[in-house]
């Protein structure tokens, strides 16, 4: 049985559930490529939600990207915090806003740490929007050498 929603996540709560779909990605400095995706936001009582990502390559299927973390409630009505860690050797910190559905969340340098050999990630912006059952999001991404550029896009269907 699942807990009821804890009474800070009212806002957050369009997001529950696991939602799978596909998605298409690119950069400056690679081939663009398709995806699979699955991406579950779950609750367990305390006043967060649990955020679990997972990619897979659409031709082969074999996994290319994992995200693991927490989506918090900010200091401020319908602002949102997201702690993240990568398995690319970086963790990234980022807040925003919820307004009608949709989240715009930011992460800037001094929100991203790497460790020694981590990917050179500089800033990330995502935008998700949900209608319904269906979420859609995109996803931007500076590096040390690359401005901020769109980085990821996908369509993803609520699970039953």
């Amino acid at each position: 049985m699942a807990p009821t929603l804890h009474a800070d996540l009212g806002f957050l709560g369009f997001l529950l559930g696991t939602w799978r779909g596909t998605g298409t990605g690119g950069y400056p400095t690679i081939e663009p490529f398709a995806y699979r995706e699955e991406m579950v936001f779950e609750h367990v009582g305390e006043p967060f939600l649990l955020y679990r990502q997972e990619t897979w390559d659409a031709t082969t299927g074999n996994v290319v990207h994992l995200e693991r973390g927490f989506l918090r409630p900010g200091d401020t009505d319908g602002s949102v915090e997201l702690c993240l860690a990568h398995p690319l050797g970086l963790t990234e910190v980022a807040s925003g806003s919820v307004e009608d559905g949709s989240i715009t969340l930011e992460a800037g340098p001094k929100q991203i740490v790497r460790t020694a050999t981590g990917l050179d990630v500089a800033r990330v912006l995502r935008r998700y929007h949900v209608v319904d059952d269906t979420l859609t999001y995109e996803l931007d991404m500076a590096t040390d050498r690359t401005p901020l550029t769109w980085h990821l896009s996908a369509t993803l269907e609520r699970m039953a």
